[in-house]
């Protein structure tokens, strides 16, 4: 068990070294569609949780995202929940300003549609709302729009709904994200900082000018190691865009070449339960693929997530 558990710390620790974001606009840790569920007949689970989680990446350019996020869930009945997500969200060492603010809050029920001593199979339906409609300003380059990279909310209201089945050993998860009213007011496009000293740093951040998200899908993967204290999981996430972001320049609406496919990412979680109401959990990830253009600035180079959970 000592040298699982020491072979499992160095595999946690290059992954956080290496991690990658998955272009997760948000769904991917809602109800059915989170990761590493716990799944016990022999005990009955607490039917109110509450979690908090601290996250911190790096992205594809310079500014660094931290985000606090308190988790809560509520017991309906003995088969359903409600589920709130309350993050906020901080940008630091970025060239072009920094910001912060509370991101877009996730409400979520989900339903226990299938229960068995062997699996259970769970569906969920939600919604994500925007806390400001992404046109934070630099403070660096006063009046210039700040890119999507540095924006605390992505500025749509959007609808989630999926499916899971869970057993001791297997979590397969699938669901979809669909921008239901989009952001018309960040404009940040690469003529915003005609005064910048390197016209390629700016090139870095895909244009954002109207921005219209597409419509994601998502599978999760995962197997899960359960022991009396520790668990652990390894799996994959794929999420593809189906639909093409649009945005405007020039006054012409245009799709971006590459902003349309798939992101794939290895996933990695471990856990330790104090008792049966409260635990930590470590989560990360390392990019497979990804797409090339990312107007909603949501792609990570590193991404590691620490939680205290607590159910009662």
């Amino acid at each position: 068990m000592n040298r699982l558990l020491l072979g499992l710390l160095i595999s946690l620790t290059w992954l956080e070294s290496t991690a990658q974001g998955c272009s997760d606009a948000g769904f991917c840790t809602m109800g059915a569609l989170k990761p590493d569920q716990p799944f016990n007949k022999k005990m009955q689970l607490k039917l109110r949780s509450m979690e908090v989680s601290f996250y911190r990446g790096t992205t594809t350019t310079t500014p660094v995202i931290y985000v606090a996020t308190a988790d809560l869930n509520f017991g309906l009945t003995q088969r359903s929940s409600f589920q709130v997500k309350l993050p906020y969200l901080a940008v630091r060492k970025g060239n072009l300003g920094e910001a912060e603010g509370i991101s877009d809050l996730s409400f979520c029920y989900t339903r226990s549609i299938i229960t068995s001593e062997q699996f259970d199979v769970n569906w969920s339906v939600g919604a994500k709302i925007p806390t400001n409609t992404a046109n934070k300003e630099s403070e660096k380059f006063p009046g210039e729009p700040l890119p999507m990279y540095y924006q605390t909310s992505l500025g749509t209201y959007d609808f989630i709904t999926g499916l899971s089945m869970i057993n001791r050993q297997w979590l397969l998860a699938t669901g979809i994200q669909i921008p239901v009213i989009h952001n018309n007011d960040n404009s940040f496009d690469w003529t915003d900082y005609p005064d910048y000293p390197d016209p390629s740093y700016i090139e870095t951040y895909s244009q954002a000018n109207q921005l219209k998200r597409g419509i994601d899908v998502m599978l999760r993967v995962e197997r899960n190691f359960r022991f009396a204290r520790f668990n652990f999981s390894i799996g994959l996430l794929p999420i593809y865009r189906i639909t093409n972001d649009r945005i405007t320049l020039n006054d012409v609406e245009i799709k971006p070449v590459g902003a349309r496919g798939l992101a794939l990412t290895g996933i990695a979680t471990g856990g330790y339960n104090f008792n049966v109401q409260s635990g930590v959990k470590v989560l990360m990830g390392r990019k497979i693929t990804q797409r090339d253009v990312n107007p909603d600035g949501l792609s990570r180079v590193s991404v590691a997530t620490v939680s205290y959970f607590y159910r009662f």
